[in-house]
């Protein structure tokens, strides 16, 4: 999740706002008093999340017997909803059968098979050029994982010298060192100045909405950038950049931004031009939530990835499970050298979350569930276009098959963020929740400091209600949230009182 940032002193809070006999911060998370203070170090020591008690589909059950639409999968994970007895059955049949091997000696089909469910899929006819998976525990675990299997295919080619990542502005990777070092989420980095990788520089985000000038039109705006990329390559000496890596569509920091037309492809073309590997994480965006396997597939068959990275929607929260997939390039170079990839985990390719995983990604494909998405992510698109279209608080609305995202501005027409005071998406998704939708908030989308944005991830089988019931409760959200600015007088607003009144 992005980070929250730090509060903006000259804007009020709204705690003491109160509408329709209702406070603002009455909506939050539970606050924690002195004598209620839980084990668990939560992500807050605060406040106590809600406890969901029971799941199913795209509903959870918290303890106090409210039921919330869960409208974005936590993070873009739980790509089947909840409950899924299939995966269930698979889970516990493995656990019967072998829980827990160590890859250093042994294997289990579990972990082949879903590597092999990953690598062969033949629904379209497209060469990814794909050979091996790399099973892990988490997306930030796989980045780490690709970062030093990328240095090791220099390593094993006696290019030593090649220590430096290039990395994009506004990204995100994970949370680990190695890869909140390639990652540009100030939030969440302040904390670790000092601490983290030196040998990493940053160009340009593909942010079409904040950064392509009035003068420009896309491939205009794509040309500066790969312009920028070379420069900074030259900079540093191609000869020492080990990788170039970017989220294929971004997620948390941009919220569901895909990059503009051709971009992915002059990159390719640019790495190769000095042969530096290209890292494409899909962490977020893979295993089919834009409507393709791999969200590579949508930007042209010149690009193909050195090393992608998958998590999220691999084992749609059944078990922590990310994935590091290698080309043959890179194969071939650790099997002419050391012949062994210098990295492991204890539960690494572990039988249980790849028996999970593997159930997932078959239910996926017999189901047709990213043909689905692909058919009805134009639908969600419109549907969210359509509910926020006379918003003067909403900036840009952007995404590609069941992930979208909604960008909010305090004007529309400079695109100025709100203050960090007024904390407008996480006001919107706490108000959304309270109306019994979940959504995903993200903030800092413009600097990693400024920007409010949030983002919808529906599993792929929701149904069509499901998902008009949370687009237009968001909307309401969002007039709710408009009239308690309005009254606090934080922000002008012209949005009249009849649409705040609006109910799903």
């Amino acid at each position: 999740m992005a980070p929250s940032a730090t509060h903006d002193a000259q804007s009020p809070p709204l705690n003491a706002v109160t509408v329709k006999g209702k406070k603002a911060n009455e909506i939050h998370s539970l606050a924690l008093t002195d004598t209620d203070q839980p084990y668990l170090l939560y992500r807050s020591l605060h406040e106590r999340p809600n406890i969901v008690t029971s799941a199913s589909g795209s509903c959870l059950t918290l303890e106090d017997g409210r039921q919330v639409l869960d409208a974005c999968g936590g993070a873009a994970v739980a790509i089947l909803g909840h409950g899924n007895i299939e995966v269930a059955a698979a889970v516990a049949e493995q656990m019967s059968k072998v829980s827990y091997v160590h890859t250093l000696s042994y294997g289990t089909s579990s972990s082949e098979d879903l590597a092999r469910c990953i690598l062969e899929r033949n629904e379209v006819d497209f060469d990814h050029g794909l050979l091996k998976a790399f099973f892990v525990c988490s997306g930030s675990e796989a980045n780490d994982a690709a970062m030093k299997c990328a240095r090791q295919y220099w390593f094993e080619k006696g290019e030593t010298q090649r220590t430096i990542y290039v990395a994009r502005r506004q990204s995100y990777h994970g949370n680990t060192i190695g890869a909140m070092s390639v990652s540009d989420m100030a939030g969440r980095k302040v904390p670790y100045d000092g601490t983290l990788l030196p040998s990493v520089a940053f160009v340009g985000a593909a942010d079409a909405y904040h950064h392509q000038r009035a003068d420009e039109d896309e491939p205009q705006f794509v040309q500066r950038l790969v312009v920028e990329t070379e420069e900074e390559f030259l900079r540093i000496g191609p000869e020492k950049i080990i990788s170039f890596i970017g989220e294929t569509l971004s997620g948390a920091a941009l919220g569901s931004m895909p990059a503009p037309k051709g971009y992915w492809a002059a990159i390719r073309a640019l790495c190769d031009k000095y042969g530096i590997l290209l890292h494409l994480d899909e962490v977020m965006c893979g295993t089919g939530r834009v409507g393709t396997y791999f969200a590579f597939e949508q930007e042209g068959a010149t690009v193909k990835p050195d090393i992608v990275t998958l998590g999220k929607g691999l084992g749609g929260g059944y078990a922590p499970i990310a994935g590091m997939l290698i080309n043959g390039k890179i194969v071939e170079s650790l099997r002419q050298g050391t012949s062994a990839f210098n990295h492991g985990h204890t539960y690494q390719a572990h039988p249980v979350t790849c028996a999970a995983g593997l159930a997932v990604q078959k239910i996926v494909k017999r189901d047709g569930l990213i043909q689905r998405v692909a058919s009805l992510g134009e639908t969600l698109g419109d549907l969210v276009k359509t509910a926020f279209a006379d918003c003067e608080h909403v900036g840009n609305i952007r995404g590609r098959g069941f992930f979208w995202s909604i960008e909010f501005v305090e004007d529309k027409g400079t695109k100025k963020p709100f203050g960090n005071g007024v904390h407008f998406g996480g006001n919107v998704q706490r108000l959304a929740f309270e109306r019994g939708v979940a959504v995903y908030p993200g903030a800092g989308t413009v600097d990693g400091v400024l920007g409010d944005h949030i983002t919808l991830a529906p599993a792929y089988n929701a149904s069509m209600e499901e998902i008009q019931t949370a687009v237009s409760t968001l909307r309401s959200a969002y007039d709710e949230l408009v009239l308690l600015l309005k009254i606090s007088s934080q922000v002008p607003t012209t949005e009249t009182d009849s649409k705040s009144q609006r109910t799903p």
